[in-house]
């Protein structure tokens, strides 16, 4: 099968040829229909966080949709032809072993999700990651639900995707976000309001403030914005420190927590979301031969949706 292989920091990835993956006892072989790009595997590549990795040579991507072509023995749960997703972990392909940018993967079964016939495969591989990684900020941390004042800081892949789902959860969502480009966007998929800082809506009484950015100085403002005994939760991590105010946290009794990555049940959560038509990514389709480039792109920056490869 024809592969992208990562080969060391600062380098190209290469065009290779591998064998066929097979499967073993509790794994499935999937043939790649989608196959998402993600900033982490720019990350991986320049040094940020290559050591996660647990091998080098790797075939990166880990936002992974297919269909099942074997099945190893004991799998129960998955037969052939059935349509599946690989909810991206650190013990997942793309970063445990061979990921998704290549003509196949493996990967073990129990792990896996079914890809709801109604949902395409360019949306469900970011939903692996992306939009689960929202679910999981907006819901698992910030237990926003109905009725819930929600603040989202931050309207880029994930941003935008917390806005579809508190939207569809009926909370009442408030999006901070620099590039004013974007707002009527942000409006369009619910947002009751749009500015640069989310301190401008420090009186609306935001219950959860969910922090896609992570400038350091996006947190801070989320401490100054949320409500007394508010939530803030922190998903992104443009910078690894940031100064907030210890007094403000003490006084105003905040709740300061981080979310990372998800889990399986969030993959299916979100894939529930996209079937009934409640959420969507924006995707930018792309050929497997184009995946190098536009790697370069997410380095360089200011990219609209996410990159998805596509047979």
């Amino acid at each position: 099968m024809k592969a992208w292989q990562f080969i060391g920091v600062g380098k190209p990835l290469e065009r290779v040829e591998l064998p066929d993956p097979v499967a073993g006892p509790g794994e499935i072989v999937i043939d790649i229909k989608a196959a998402g790009l993600c900033h982490s595997d720019v990350s991986y590549m320049d040094g940020t966080i290559t050591s996660l990795l647990a091998h080098v040579p790797i075939v990166l991507g880990h936002e992974i949709a297919g269909v099942v072509s074997a099945v190893g023995s004991g799998v129960t749960a998955f037969r052939l032809g059935q349509r599946v997703g690989i909810p991206a972990t650190v013990h997942s392909p793309g970063t445990a072993h061979d990921g998704g940018f290549a003509d196949k993967v493996v990967a073990i079964a129990e792990q896996c999700v079914h890809v709801p016939d109604g949902v395409a495969f360019e949306q469900a591989a970011p939903a692996m990651d992306a939009a689960r990684t929202a679910y999981r900020g907006l819901v698992t941390a910030g237990h926003v639900a109905a009725g819930t004042t929600v603040g989202i800081i931050g309207f880029g892949g994930l941003g935008s995707l917390a806005v579809q789902i508190a939207h569809a959860l009926d909370a009442i969502v408030y999006v901070a976000e620099v590039n004013e480009a974007a707002w009527d966007e942000a409006r369009s998929m619910g947002a009751s309001g749009v500015a640069a800082d989310i301190r401008a809506f420090e009186d609306k009484g935001l219950d959860v403030i969910v922090d896609f950015a992570g400038y350091g100085t996006t947190t801070a403002a989320a401490i100054d914005a949320v409500r007394p005994r508010g939530r803030v939760v922190q998903v992104g991590l443009a910078r690894e420190m940031a100064t907030i105010s210890a007094q403000k946290i003490t006084m105003k009794e905040i709740s300061y927590v981080g979310a990372a990555n998800g889990e399986k049940a969030e993959a299916e959560a979100v894939l529930a979301l996209m079937a009934c038509g409640k959420i969507r990514s924006e995707v930018l389709l792309i050929s497997f031969d184009d995946i190098p480039a536009s790697l370069k792109k997410l380095e360089q920056g200011g990219v609209r949706g996410r990159f998805v490869a596509v047979p």
